[in-house]
């Protein structure tokens, strides 16, 4: 996998090429992204039935 020298270049090379002006909308955007999944991801949690339970 990535170690951090290698994560810190890639970051790098985002800053880069999206530009210094782009870098708030992406991190709005990618933090929207993370909440919408963290909210399905619950809401999955919570329409599955616990595992002893019967399945229909």
């Amino acid at each position: 996998m990535f170690g951090l020298s290698e994560l810190a270049l890639v970051l790098l090379v985002i800053v880069v090429v999206l530009g210094i002006r782009k870098l708030p909308e992406l991190t709005r955007s990618a933090g929207k992204a993370a909440r919408i999944f963290k909210s399905e991801a619950k809401a999955l949690r919570e329409q599955d039935p616990p595992d002893g339970a019967p399945r229909s």
